[in-house]
């Protein structure tokens, strides 16, 4: 029992300085007016974990999809099958795809799409270990993407990295 709470202990200290940058997202979507959407597959929900972690976030954020499986994007988000089963799931054009969803699926004004392969395994040549495409979208805008490789730095620093991106996309659209 001890090492299940110093576990959980220890994710949350990691994600710790990732607080800072979502309480003043939180603040200016706000001020603003504006709500925001997750789409998370490698982060597994953890954007709007963060996001969530702020009082009055409840005022901002308006949903989180956590589309872990290709069937959940495809459901969830609308994104083609036929696009997944192409081009994989860690593609650009998912990217894309999965932030338009959360866009068309929401009351969102802002929304930020990640898929990547956090790892130790599933990486190939084309595709490794510490790569993510993200998608953001402001309603009414052109979706920005942007690809990160973070190398194999470990599941836990692979994903915090992801979210720090995201916040700093969802930053970018105001």
């Amino acid at each position: 029992m001890a090492r299940t709470f110093q576990a959980r202990r220890t994710s949350r200290d990691r994600s710790r300085p990732l607080l800072a940058p979502a309480a003043a997202l939180v603040a200016r979507a706000k001020a603003a007016g504006l709500m925001i959407a997750t789409a998370e597959s490698c982060t597994g929900g953890l954007i709007a974990g963060v996001l969530t972690e702020i009082a009055g976030s409840s005022a901002v954020v308006d949903r989180g999809f956590v589309t872990y499986s290709n069937e959940a994007k495809a459901d969830l988000l609308g994104v083609d099958a036929a696009l997944i089963a192409r081009l994989g799931a860690v593609s650009r054009e998912v990217a894309v795809a999965m932030a338009e969803g959360a866009i068309a699926r929401s009351r969102a004004d802002l929304a930020v799409a990640v898929t990547g392969i956090a790892g130790p395994g599933g990486g190939s040549a084309d595709k490794p270990v510490g790569l993510v495409h993200f998608g953001a979208l402001r309603r009414g805008g052109t979706v920005v993407h942007v690809e990160r490789r973070f190398g194999d730095l470990g599941r836990s620093p692979v994903r915090l990295a992801t979210v720090t991106q995201a916040l700093d996309l969802l930053e970018g659209l105001f």
